[in-house]
């Protein structure tokens, strides 16, 4: 890429084959530049934290710490690195489990190249991105939850009318107990989308965080 700095991307994955073709694959791309790999979920985290890739590539089935468990970490930890997970599984508890932890994108093995690099620069630019077939469970596993937030949020912006009707549609599934992640999936929009509503809900509302904002709904 002229004039711009590569995404600087980082594997983990415990099966050596995969994380060597993904090594590969990645180095083939020009605008992408691997800055190391791991084979745990604990190895993955030091990687994170010591090199601050722009993405990890992050399989779900590994040692020593899964990679639920590493995703958490690293957000908690190196919050510059997005995490995409790459995996074989694409049950709602381990897509739920993902997104819980922090992970920007969610991937099936079987995606092909062209995919993975979308997906990789998509996170890399701030952006959450899915496997269609992801996509669709992880809709599906949200849908009881978005018509209710609708219809919360009408009530809402007669109690608050600073509010813009999208931001009152937050707070309700804020008031829920949903994550950044599980709004953005509700309401067809991105993770870094609905972290600018909850800023200007905070603002509006005059709340610091999360837990004040739910109890003066509740209020």
């Amino acid at each position: 890429m002229t004039g711009e700095r590569p995404i600087r991307v980082a594997v983990a994955d415990d099966q050596a084959i995969v994380r060597d073709g993904l090594v590969t694959l990645l180095g083939l791309l020009p605008d992408m530049e691997v800055v190391g790999e791991a084979s745990d979920g604990e190895e993955a985290v030091a990687l994170a934290v010591t090199e601050s890739p722009d993405v990890l590539l992050m399989d779900l089935r590994m040692p020593v710490l899964d990679g639920a468990a590493a995703t958490a970490r690293v957000a908690a930890e190196a919050p510059g690195t997005a995490v995409l997970v790459l995996t074989t599984y694409a049950d709602d508890a381990s897509i739920v489990g993902a997104l819980r932890a922090g992970a920007r994108g969610y991937l099936t093995k079987d995606a092909g190249r062209t995919e993975l690099a979308a997906a990789v620069r998509a996170v890399a630019s701030g952006q959450s991105t899915f496997a269609p077939e992801v996509g669709a469970r992880l809709v599906g596993s949200l849908t009881a939850a978005a018509p209710a937030g609708q219809d919360a949020a009408g009530a809402l912006v007669t109690r608050f009318p600073s509010l813009t009707r999208r931001e009152a549609e937050v707070l309700a599934l804020v008031a829920d107990g949903l994550s950044n992640a599980e709004i953005a999936g509700a309401l067809f929009v991105s993770v870094a989308t609905v972290k600018t509503h909850i800023n200007a809900i905070f603002a509006k509302l005059a709340v610091r965080d999360r837990a004040q904002a739910i109890a003066l709904v509740r209020a």
